[in-house]
């Protein structure tokens, strides 16, 4: 059942320019064309955006499939709006002309530029591709078998990561386990009916220790919720493959949510359910103190009940629990800046740490449209591969690519600290420059005006952004060189 939202008259006037647009167009499953972007429209709201990007929801085919041109969607509804349906129509082009998802990834360098041009100068052209997927993704059965795989393996591989990335779990889980449930499907029924098999067992456990929880956190007077998770398909399956199909590591198939005021009480919970249970060791996490890569946050941790059951709690506040299952939309942060020319440069001030991949994403697509030549497989690196979270010694965070090395925390900090590092210290001890940084990691850089940046230290640097401003720096260091060297006084011929 699609909840009501009252809408404004520009969002009223949008749905009605583009029923117009599409009138007597069908998909593909014979219904109405119009009920796509009405439902991509649809779930932006749900996700709480801003009004240009539900007004870009309505309208983003309207370029691609009808006679609409973006002049007249910028004369009706304003620049911004003309700009998001722009990048979605560059990313439909990409799209329609892959064949196999293997040209969609870095073999295809076209297509990733394209890519990142299309969604690099405003991530909110991504937040409604990943609508437009989702809702492909709940209609692909109306599709033929070879394009329903295409499309599942495409979301599995390159929408799905894209979600995670942004903290949006409720989208990537939902996302993921339709696509799988389109390439694996007999691998799919197998562990849906297992887990629906485990539910129903564990039902009456989970109902008693839900009961005992409650009142315990009733007499500490603690204000909570409290609920059931049951791991998606496509979670189990990445985890058995971990485990080696062993299901006897897998302690987290169901798990209770706690959702309390603040971070104290976060604490607090945790202590009462260690007071009533025995904790598994090595089975805390607290992912409040250290958030997982995406921003994540909650305590985890996993108990013994009296009757010998294993389960898993996730203990975290309202807004944290919002975070974990919407992203970035769940407390977009477009709203302070609204779309200022800093905004659109690509210089965001109020991204969370966990984020700043997206700033790394729109100077990338800034330099491409001037024409600059960018390294395909860092960007590839940036876009989807794992993060680390490292610290200053004042405790800031610093998000730096799996991998880095000190040079490029000391880089990423700023470029003068970079060229004057003489060491550095890692969890208080003296370290190499050669030493990978992990996730956790403080990290204290050590500094001398006297010393400057050495051609050597190429070979330290992981980083693009490091090895650009390093590169630059040694570039100054040789002309400062050639600048006080002697003029060589030109030759004259000897006369004969």
């Amino acid at each position: 059942m699609v909840k009501k939202v009252k809408r404004s008259a520009r969002v009223e006037q949008a749905i009605e320019f583009a029923k117009k647009a599409h009138e007597g167009q069908t998909r593909r499953s014979g219904e109405p064309f119009i009920n796509h972007p009405m439902a991509v429209m649809q779930i932006v709201e749900d996700w709480g955006m801003d009004e240009d990007t539900i007004v870009a929801a309505v309208l983003h085919d309207t370029v691609e499939d009808t006679g609409i041109t973006l002049k007249d969607i910028k004369e009706q509804f304003g620049e911004q709006v003309a700009f998001l349906v722009d990048g979605m129509t560059k990313l439909s082009k990409i799209s329609s002309n892959m064949n196999d998802i293997d040209t969609y990834l870095p073999n295809t360098k076209d297509n990733l530029l394209r890519l990142l041009v299309a969604t690099g100068s405003d991530i909110r052209v991504l937040i409604i591709k990943l609508a437009d997927r989702l809702h492909n993704l709940r209609t692909l059965s109306a599709l033929p078998p070879d394009k329903q795989r295409r499309i599942a393996k495409e979301s599995l591989e390159v929408f799905a990561p894209l979600a995670d990335r942004l903290n949006m779990g409720r989208l990537r889980t939902e996302m993921s386990d339709i696509a799988f449930s389109y390439v694996n499907p007999k691998r799919y029924n197998e562990l849906h009916d297992l887990i629906d098999e485990y539910c129903k067992s564990a039902e009456k456990t989970m109902q008693k220790i839900q009961k005992e929880i409650s009142a315990a956190l009733g007499r500490e007077k603690i204000k909570f919720t409290i609920s059931g998770r049951v791991k998606s398909v496509y979670s189990l399956h990445k985890k058995l493959i971990k485990h080696n199909q062993n299901m006897g590591e897998i302690y987290d198939l169901m798990a209770l949510r706690i959702i309390v005021n603040d971070i104290t009480d976060c604490y607090l919970t945790l202590g009462v359910i260690h007071s009533l249970y025995i904790p598994m060791d090595g089975r805390i996490k607290d992912y409040i103190a250290m958030p997982k890569m995406n921003g994540y946050q909650s305590l985890h941790t996993t108990v013994i009940t009296k009757d010998k059951k294993i389960i898993e709690f996730q203990i975290r506040t309202r807004e944290m629990h919002e975070f974990a299952e919407r992203g970035l939309a769940a407390s977009f942060y477009y709203n302070e800046q609204k779309l200022t020319e800093n905004y659109r440069t690509g210089k965001i001030q109020h991204l969370p740490t966990s984020l700043l991949w997206i700033t790394e994403l729109q100077e990338t697509a800034a330099k491409l449209k001037a024409g600059k030549k960018v390294n395909v497989k860092k960007l590839r690196l940036n876009l989807f591969a794992d993060k680390i979270f490292v610290y200053t010694p004042k405790g800031d965070i610093i998000d730096l690519p799996k991998g880095s090395l000190p040079l490029d925390f000391a880089y990423r900090l700023h470029s003068e600290i970079g060229e004057h590092v003489i060491g550095v210290k890692i969890n208080g001890k003296m370290s190499s420059l050669n030493t990978k940084l992990k996730h956790g990691d403080v990290v204290e850089i050590l500094t001398s005006k006297n010393f400057t940046a050495k051609e050597g230290w190429l070979d330290k640097v992981f980083t693009s952004h490091a090895r650009q401003k390093l590169r630059a720096q040694l570039a100054r260091q040789g002309e400062v060189i050639r600048s006080k060297l002697p003029k060589r006084k030109p030759k004259t011929k000897k006369k004969s």
